[in-house]
């Protein structure tokens, strides 16, 4: 098998409003989009993230066919208080602060207006540490 791209998928009310949060504040660009449904991508984030409004009847399978709870989409960047301090700037309400796991993940979250949460992640020491 040859894999040659990846995406993930999340089926939202409003697939633009949380297209937007993602351009806006994280730098994705819109690559294809219709009623009900947008893909963007950013050529470092390794697959396209994926909005589908809830309901769409083509939405296989539809036992999956809900809204994107019980997750989150985690992005690891170089420079997390930067990012911190720039999001904080542009406005966007943190919904979790700041913080550095024992293991020495340091990260925050926010969440898109769909109810999608963002954490941006730096590792301070290996995990292997």
């Amino acid at each position: 098998m040859t894999i040659t791209a990846s995406a993930i998928s999340l089926n939202v009310a409003d697939p633009e409003a949380s297209a937007a949060f993602v351009r806006d504040h994280f730098g994705f660009q819109q690559e294809m989009a219709t009623d009900g449904f947008v893909s963007l991508s950013r050529p470092d984030a390794g697959f396209n993230l994926i909005y589908l409004r809830t309901g769409l009847p083509t939405f296989k399978p539809a036992s999956a066919a809900g809204h994107a709870d019980g997750l989150l989409v985690a992005f690891v960047v170089e420079d997390i208080d930067g990012e911190y301090d720039r999001i904080q700037r542009e406005g966007v309400e943190i919904t979790t602060p700041i913080e550095t796991e024992e293991w020495g993940e340091r990260y925050f979250q926010v969440t898109d207006p769909n109810g999608v949460v963002i954490q941006l992640v730096q590792w301070v020491t290996s995990p292997a540490e």
